[in-house]
């Protein structure tokens, strides 16, 4: 009984070490690749109409585009003839209503990714900011500047909007 259980133990233990170590392997290759976060499309002016659409990325979860049946063309915006209605009682604003109003939206490509920013007259508001690809990215917001950086190895590159002592201005340093 003895001799037919050491080579039954023995097996047992090889097939959980190897099952053990093909998980663990498997596991860490998948954990980066098997689901890939979307990432943020690119805003275009109205009058960049004329610039190329960039190639989609490899993704694991990118899709070729199906075929779309023709649509009717929705009819053309039409400019508002007053002011426009309100569900709000009458009274002071709401702090969340009192934000500044829309500016001009401005994108900026770097090396490392694109920044998107929302310019108003006397402040800024940060749209998306979407890193290229190999690079990651961090951002800090105060009440007078944002920052973005994009960071690849010892490559960074900023881009700061700052609006403290005037309109709103954008600055690129690669470092």
């Amino acid at each position: 009984m003895r001799r037919g259980l050491v080579p039954v133990l023995a097996w047992l233990l090889a097939t959980g070490a190897a099952v053990t170590l093909s998980w663990w392997g498997v596991h860490t290759v998948m954990a980066g690749t098997a689901y890939d976060p979307p990432r943020a499309l690119p805003i275009t002016a109205a009058g960049d109409a004329a610039t190329p659409k960039p190639e989609p990325t490899a993704s694991s979860t990118w899709r070729a585009p199906r075929a779309k049946s023709p649509s009717p063309k929705p009819p053309p915006p039409r400019e508002p003839s007053g002011p426009a209605p309100s569900t709000a009682p009458a009274g002071p604003e709401s702090p969340a209503s009192s934000s500044p109003a829309s500016g001009q939206v401005r994108s900026y490509d770097t090396d490392g990714g694109r920044v998107v920013f929302d310019l108003g007259e006397t402040s800024a508001s940060l749209v998306s900011a979407t890193p290229a690809a190999g690079w990651s990215m961090q951002m800090w917001k105060t009440q007078t500047w944002i920052r973005v950086e994009f960071a690849s190895g010892a490559d960074r590159v900023s881009v700061f909007c700052t609006w403290h002592d005037g309109p709103p201005r954008v600055d690129i340093g690669t470092y």
